[in-house]
């Protein structure tokens, strides 16, 4: 796949999340191909390759080693040679490491060549019978701290859906964490061992999955799917009201219009201009 005259490609190939036969023929191809294989989990990954007879050498590309390694590889590509970065499962940079690479290929005018594939992301989406032509994807939530507060307040008012990674043990108290937050009546998705043959699927609103998954812990992977929240009609009264009160309580215009997006839904310029008015 290369040539001593030019400079290689970095291919981001996408490997199966659970079921080995999510793989496309490309795919194989490509890692067949390739001078080396970057993947996460050396041994982990031998088990897909063994069953596609791609006997490419592997080496170990990871966050603990990812620092050290990459100028190295950037000037293989640079020397003609061809790399392709795989993931213990899915796509490449989505919740795995890769990023580094990829942008310093990028900054080196390397070719980045995706080979798309499965993804758990969107195997819960698009099973998840919720609105799919908007969504925001989190990935794995901060464990705690302001970080953890600030983005579960965000989830909490999102207008759109929401898709997050989350560890079994920590399940259901994420789903009660955006219960506190009044997110309970949202119809949620939690998608569990995407592909796999325990694969599961359970939707209802989040305060009924949240009351099931204390009482029935998971395994395995899990992706929630969190519907946004519902569109309701401005009610003028409603809005000055919680203006006005905010204000007597000390908040700058500013904080106020900014409330008044996030918690009433009310456009920008529009929170602004009653922020204003009511001060």
């Amino acid at each position: 796949m290369n040539s001593s005259s030019v400079q290689g490609k970095l291919y981001v190939v996408s490997t199966p999340i659970g079921n080995l036969g999510d793989f496309s023929f490309r795919a194989v191809e490509v890692l067949r191909g390739v001078s080396a294989i970057l993947a996460e989990d050396t041994r982990h990954s031998r088990t897909l390759l063994d069953r596609y007879e791609i006997e490419t050498r592997v080496l170990a590309y990871h966050e603990h080693n990812e620092a050290k390694t990459t100028p190295a590889l950037v000037a293989r590509l640079q020397s003609g040679e061809d790399l392709a970065l795989i993931t213990d499962a899915g796509t490449p940079l989505v919740s795995d490491p890769g990023a580094r690479l990829v942008r310093a290929a990028v900054d080196a005018e390397i070719p980045i060549v995706p080979i798309p594939g499965a993804s758990a992301l969107l195997a819960g989406l698009v099973a998840s019978g919720l609105e799919t032509d908007r969504f925001t994807f989190y990935g794995f939530l901060p464990r705690k701290g302001k970080e953890r507060a600030k983005t579960l307040a965000e989830l909490a008012s999102l207008r759109h859906t929401a898709v997050v990674y989350e560890a079994p043990t920590r399940l259901a108290a994420t789903l009660g964490e955006l219960e506190e937050l009044g997110a309970g009546d949202r119809l949620a998705v939690v998608a569990r061992e995407m592909t796999k043959q325990y694969e599961e699927i359970r939707r209802g609103t989040l305060s009924a999955l949240r009351a099931y998954y204390d009482n029935a812990p998971p395994r395995g992977e899990i992706v929630i799917v969190l519907a946004g929240v519902s569109e309701r009609p401005l009610d003028e009264t409603e809005v000055r009201e919680r203006a006005r009160s905010l204000r007597a309580e000390g908040a700058s215009a500013r904080d106020v219009a900014a409330a008044l997006v996030s918690e009433l839904g009310v456009g920008r310029n529009r929170a602004y201009q009653i922020a204003q008015e009511e001060s």
